[in-house]
C-alpha cells in the first residue's frame, strides 16, 4: 500500500482509502442481525490489507456510530475524517459534539464543511470558518477541510489557502479543468480528495479507473466499498494497477466517448 501525506498536513494516509458511507448500504444490511459483522469485516480486512484512511459524513450517522465500533480497537492506527452541513456556527458545534460520540473517540483527524452554499473563510459573517480554527485551537479537530461537488467552490477554497484539504469529485470522465484543479492543489500543497472515483457507480472498469486517478500522485480516491468482492477487487487493481500506455490510453478515450 502506497501512503502520501494530505497536502502540508502531518495525515500519512493510504492512497486507496475507504469511503465509509456504504457501511449501510444495502448490500450489508440485507444479512440483517449479521449486518454488524459483515461491515466489521470490509473494514478489518481494508485494515489488514494496508488502508488507514476511512471517510464519511455527519449525515450518516448510523454510519459513524457502526464505524466508531468498529475501529475501537485500531482507534491510534487509522486516520477518520467525517464532515458537516451545517449552516451556522450553532449546527457545527452540535455536528462536531455527536460526532465525536458517534465515533467514540476525543479527536477527529480532519473535519470538513460539506457542499456550502458559499465558501466560508475568515471576514464571512456566517462564522464557520473561524469556528472551524476554535476546534482545532482546541484540539477538537487536527485538520481542517472542505468538500464540495461545485468545482468554482473548490477552486476558490485552493486559491485562498484557509483549508488544508479540498475534496471533490474527479475521475476519468471529468474534463480539463478538473485536471487543472488537481494541479493547482499540489501547486499550493493542499490535499486533495477525489470523491466518486467510479462517477457513482456509473462507471464499470475499475482498472481504467483506478489507473487514471493512480497518474495524478496527490489525489487519494475515496473507493465506496459495499461486498467484500468489490473490496478485494479495490485492493488487486491498487497492487496491480494497468500499464499506463498508448493502449491504455486509447480505452481511456473510448469510455470518455461513450459517456459524451
Amino acid at each position: 500500500m502506497e501512503y502520501i501525506s494530505l497536502g502540508k498536513t502531518n495525515l500519512l494516509v493510504s492512497r486507496t482509502s475507504f469511503g465509509a458511507m456504504s457501511l449501510d448500504c444495502k448490500e450489508i444490511e440485507d444479512f440483517g442481525e449479521e449486518a454488524e459483522e459483515k461491515a466489521c469485516a470490509l473494514v478489518y480486512q481494508a485494515y489488514k490489507e494496508g488502508i488507514n484512511f476511512f471517510d464519511l459524513s455527519h449525515t450518516k450517522e448510523n454510519c459513524e456510530k457502526r464505524l466508531g465500533r468498529i475501529v475501537h480497537g485500531i482507534r491510534q492506527s487509522v486516520v477518520l475524517a467525517t464532515k458537516s452541513t451545517a449552516q451556522s456556527v450553532q449546527e457545527l458545534r452540535r455536528d462536531l459534539q455527536e460526532s465525536l460520540l458517534n465515533l467514540d473517540t476525543d479527536s477527529i483527524e480532519l473535519y470538513q464543511l460539506e457542499n456550502p452554499l458559499f465558501l466560508p473563510g475568515p471576514d464571512t459573517p456566517d462564522g464557520l470558518y473561524n469556528e472551524l480554527l476554535s476546534m482545532k485551537e482546541r484540539g477538537l479537530v487536527r485538520h481542517i477541510g472542505l468538500a464540495t461537488e461545485n468545482i468554482e467552490i473548490a477552486r476558490e477554497a485552493v486559491e485562498s489557502g484557509n483549508y488544508e484539504v479540498i475534496q471533490f469529485p474527479f475521475n476519468v470522465l471529468y474534463p480539463q479543468e478538473y485536471v487543472d484543479l488537481v494541479k493547482l492543489c499540489a501547486e499550493k500543497e493542499i490535499g486533495c480528495i477525489a470523491m466518486q472515483p467510479m462517477n457513482g457507480g456509473l462507471l464499470s472498469n475499475l482498472p481504467i479507473a483506478l489507473g487514471y486517478l493512480s497518474q495524478f500522485e496527490n489525489v487519494v480516491p475515496v473507493w465506496g466499498v459495499h461486498t467484500q468482492e468489490e473490496l478485494q477487487q479495490i485492493l488487486y487493481f491498487t497492487a496491480n494497477p494497468p500499464v499506463i500506455d498508448d493502449q491504455f490510453n486509447k480505452e481511456v478515450e473510448k469510455i470518455r466517448l461513450f459517456f459524451n
